[in-house]
């Protein structure tokens, strides 16, 4: 069948797909495979996204739930990561949504996430351990994440996947559901906001050289699908 080609030949490109091909085949340990490879980054993913430790991990699991739910259906046609990460994305963009209705709880930009630094921290490599370089770094996290907040749902989550996932233009847009333009496009808005809010802070360590979050990466300019 020209599906079983598809998948075999999928398979032999991406070892994740292997793994969840024997998911699908009812393999006992293959499920646990898919969970310890991606616990940790889904998490970290929908904590950067959320800034919540118990949500992220509550979404997490559910999105791992799904998967294991829709095993039988199953059929590579995309890279697994960028199959997970779409119902991850689905996830969390519905628990953003759902938070209009509820009051939020602001938490303490210095705290740390379950798998080690926030993503503020994350941004910020501690070049050594003065304290006065310390007491700076510290800063300029508490900066970069009410700069994070500012940007849209969208806007964030590009962000994220670009920078903490190193996914590329066409794996954002499949994971988004957009054009390859449009993910350029609200990639370079979303820098161009970072540069605003961080407009003290866009050089660091005197190096003059822009930090990685905020650098333009030349992107190209396409129609922002809002």
């Amino acid at each position: 069948m020209a599906i079983g080609q598809t998948s075999a030949q999928m398979a032999l490109r991406d070892p994740d797909i292997r793994v969840m091909l024997r998911v699908r085949d009812d393999d006992p340990t293959a499920f646990s495979e898919i969970v310890e490879n991606y616990q940790h980054r889904l998490v970290g993913v929908m904590h950067h996204l959320l800034n919540n430790t118990e949500e992220a991990e509550d979404l997490a699991q559910e999105v791992f739930l799904r998967v294991y739910r829709t095993r039988k259906k199953y059929r590579p046609k995309a890279k697994f990561s960028t199959w997970l990460f779409t119902i991850a994305n689905n996830l969390a963009l519905n628990a953003l949504r759902n938070r209009q209705r509820k009051p939020a709880i602001p938490l303490n930009v210095h705290e740390s996430g379950p798998l080690g630094p926030r993503p503020a921290e994350q941004m910020v490599k501690n070049r050594d351990a003065a304290p006065s370089s310390c007491l700076q770094h510290a800063e300029l996290a508490a900066r970069i994440r009410l700069a994070m907040d500012k940007l849209n749902e969208r806007q964030k989550m590009a962000v994220i996947l670009n920078k903490f996932e190193d996914m590329g233009y066409a794996d954002i847009a499949e994971v988004m559901g957009l054009t390859t333009k449009a993910v350029k496009s609200l990639l370079s808005r979303a820098r161009a906001r970072l540069r605003e809010e961080l407009h003290d802070y866009v050089y660091m360590d005197g190096d003059g050289v822009p930090h990685p979050v905020i650098a333009n990466e030349g992107e190209g300019e396409g129609e922002d699908e809002e």
